[in-house]
């Protein structure tokens, strides 16, 4: 029994170390998915985590060729996505410094927007559709969209939507026609905004403008495009780089009115809320160790009684 004793001890203080380890890979792990929030980038974070596995079990198995490569690949990653994601660490850097680290941990919603605004938007694209007035409009539909991934910002407005103001800056004769449109709640940011092109062959039906959209919606997912075409007026709506066409002023609508509801919770929403990923974690250590030193689990407790 005496020896029995100190090898339960170090089984414990082993598994305490090691949990202690593994726990704070996972909040790590955690606050990353916070931060990025979209679900696209989420396997960026997986194929991360599963070369630093793959260094760390190359390390146990003496592989020294195969450790050599996996930690300079772990390295090229983890910098590749600090670049990528650099507008999301350094608002992390800036919640870390104020001290506002909880605020990470607030599930984001969907933006909604009043439904004067899309009745605003709706109105002015059925004008411009029936007028074959050229137009594209880049809506934020959650989070912030970091305006850096415009090719050009274009000219600062910060005015409320409005149909007319719409329309107005979409004539053809006005210096900002022929970029884009970035609204964000109920108002307009920017006009005259240059959206970097999709490289993915287009039919020739398509111009500018819905490349344009495609771009941008494959670069940034918390955001849709509102198109009207120039040639045939026909109205179209990008989202994750893919084109709904054609659209009549009542399917824009409603699908506007889908995607800005307030009642439909983030799709990209990756990271589960704190207290479920506590409860779950407690659930599966149990678990284990009720497994490891045979001890009689909650259920048959629960039996017994």
């Amino acid at each position: 029994m005496s020896g029995s004793a100190p090898g339960q001890s170090w089984i414990v203080s082993w598994l305490i170390h090691n949990g202690l380890d593994i726990g704070l890979v996972l909040v790590l792990t955690y606050l990353m998915l916070l931060i990025i929030g979209e679900r696209r980038t989420l396997w960026m974070v997986r194929g991360l985590i599963v070369l630093m596995l793959a260094a760390v079990l190359s390390e146990r198995l003496k592989l020294e060729l195969l450790k050599f490569v996996l930690e300079k690949l772990v390295l090229g990653a983890a910098v590749a996505m600090a670049v990528i994601f650099q507008s999301e660490f350094r608002r992390f850097l800036e919640l870390l410094g104020r001290g506002q680290i909880l605020q990470l941990f607030q599930r984001q919603r969907s933006l909604p927007k009043p439904n004067n605004v899309i009745d605003e938007i709706v109105d002015a694209v059925k004008e411009l559709s029936q007028n074959r007035t050229g137009a594209l409009m880049v809506l934020e539909t959650s989070g912030t969209i970091d305006m850096r991934v415009f090719v050009n910002p274009g000219v600062s407005l910060n005015g409320e939507v409005s149909k007319e103001l719409l329309q107005t800056i979409f004539q053809p004769k006005t210096l900002l026609h022929d970029g884009a449109v970035f609204i964000r709640g109920s108002r307009i940011v920017s006009a005259g905004v240059i959206l970097p092109l999709s490289e993915r062959t287009a039919s020739r039906q398509l111009g500018t403008r819905h490349r344009a959209a495609m771009g941008i919606t494959e670069r940034v997912e918390n955001c849709i495009c509102v198109v009207v075409s120039e040639e045939t007026g026909s109205i179209s709506l990008a989202e994750r780089g893919n084109l709904n066409r054609p659209l009549t002023s009542s399917k824009l609508k409603e699908l506007l009115e889908e995607r800005f509801s307030p009642s439909v919770e983030r799709e990209v929403v990756v990271a589960p809320s704190l207290g479920v990923l506590s409860r779950t974690i407690g659930l599966q250590g149990r678990i284990l160790l009720e497994r490891i030193f045979h001890l009689p689990s909650s259920k048959s407790k629960e039996q017994k009684k």
